[in-house]
């Protein structure tokens, strides 16, 4: 199927399909017009890494677990997953020291505007 209707399908943009590619994350076929040619497989492909994206994964961590989701084999894959979801807990711990400082921010502005709403009575 061309672009248009593999963004429709897979409720993905155009763009972000063209991007998935030039990051190497899919590879979709050629036609001899050179359009591209998005197969199921890779339609099922683009529906992972979104879902991946959702969750907040960084796409650099996305490339590196990838092909193991997909080649379908056993080898080597507790080696592969242990030390993925050793990096997507520092990932996750990075976000909480985000989250932390953002909430810290949030609660200044808070009292900034509850004092600033009783000056200005």
């Amino acid at each position: 199927m061309r672009i248009s209707e593999a963004s429709r399908v897979s409720g993905v943009s155009v763009r972000s399909l063209r991007y998935y590619e030039d990051e190497g994350l899919i590879g979709p076929g050629r036609c001899s017009n050179g359009y591209r040619d998005y197969c199921r497989s890779t339609i099922d492909r683009v529906r992972v890494i979104r879902s991946l994206l959702e969750s907040g994964l960084p796409v650099r961590l996305i490339k590196e677990v990838l092909p193991h989701l997909a080649d379908g084999t056993d080898a080597g894959t507790d080696a592969v997953c242990s030390e993925f979801l050793e990096e997507v807990r520092r990932y996750r711990d990075r976000l909480a020291v985000r989250i932390a400082s953002l909430s810290d921010q949030q609660a200044a502005l808070d009292a900034y505007l509850r004092e600033a709403r009783q000056t200005d009575r």
